[in-house]
């Protein structure tokens, strides 16, 4: 794969397509300025259109689905969490030779915040402690399976694959003895014993949009769904320094079993995501390294 496509299969898309697309289905924003708008995102391009909107087309395949789930799911969700979160203003199809399903979203002011480079660590700690709280307590009726909600045991084969290309790039410096230490202790916690509850369930800093410091959006809700409420501990890892991981977990009152079980769902996901993106997505790569490091160093 070329530095420009993550992803075998990957969708073409350009400025002049999305130009096509929403002249043909959306002739009230024909005209518009259209900008492809750069991210660390995996599965989703956007393209700037105008100054109040972004559209967001799938890369692959499997984003369509998201497409779906964020159509019917960002209404109900809207209005019960305490920040802002997508708004879809259009619902695009396949056309122009184009296959998925696609959607225009408001605009969202903010920028993401940096692992490392944070102005209010345990103002923004609180903040995602309180979105969390608030989507699990979100009694929604007929509410999807999350992407990442199942038991830790499905990510086993995944993690463990990750680590035998990982040993085998030693210019990574992973301590690959102790990250399979992490994981293996992850495995011997039980596994959810209640009733799954609502996730965002990728709270990657690409999702979140902060303004002065502090969380002001939350964006990419195509995981989103019920499942295991360790799931959606991820910033304590990928984001928050230790000052504010232990900020946010007293906050949402996190047992033990719940936090072992995070930071081995964490580990994976940064585990899995170095050797596939290390050249091809320099901020899911840097990310990746940043969760090794902050989780070895606690287990140390």
């Amino acid at each position: 794969m070329s530095a420009e496509q993550l992803h075998i299969g990957q969708y073409f898309l350009d400025d002049d397509l999305v130009r096509r697309l929403i002249a043909e289905q959306f002739p009230q924003w024909a005209g518009l300025a259209v900008e492809r708008f750069a991210s660390g995102g995996t599965v989703n391009a956007m393209y700037r259109l105008g100054d109040d909107m972004v559209v967001r087309l799938p890369l692959v395949a499997g984003g369509a689905g998201d497409v779906l789930r964020e159509r019917e799911w960002l209404p109900r969700l809207a209005p019960l969490l305490p920040v802002a979160i997508p708004e879809v203003l259009g619902a695009g199809e396949p056309a122009q030779g184009y296959p998925a399903p696609w959607s225009v979203y408001r605009w969202r002011s903010g920028g993401n915040p940096e692992a490392g480079a944070l102005r209010e660590p345990v103002g923004l700690a609180r903040d995602l402690a309180a979105f969390v709280a608030v989507m699990r307590g979100v009694t929604l009726p007929g509410p999807p399976t999350a992407h990442r909600g199942g038991p830790l045991g499905s990510l086993d084969e995944e993690t463990r694959k990750a680590l035998a290309l990982l040993r085998d790039l030693p210019q990574e410096d992973v301590d690959c003895a102790a990250a399979e230490a992490v994981w293996e202790d992850g495995l011997l916690v039980r596994d959810l014993d209640g009733p799954p509850v609502w996730l965002h369930a990728d709270l990657m800093p690409g999702n979140l949009l902060v303004d002065g410091g502090r969380l002001a959006a939350v964006i990419d809700f195509g995981c989103a769904g019920v499942g295991d409420p360790a799931c959606d501990l991820f910033p304590a890892w990928n984001l928050l320094p230790a000052v504010g991981r232990e900020v946010f977990r007293s906050a949402l009152g996190v047992d033990d079993a719940t936090w072992r079980r995070g930071r081995a769902r964490t580990l994976s996901q940064a585990l899995i995501a170095l050797p596939y993106y290390r050249t091809t997505n320099p901020a899911m790569a840097r990310n990746a390294r940043h969760v090794i490091r902050e989780v070895l160093g606690e287990c140390a």
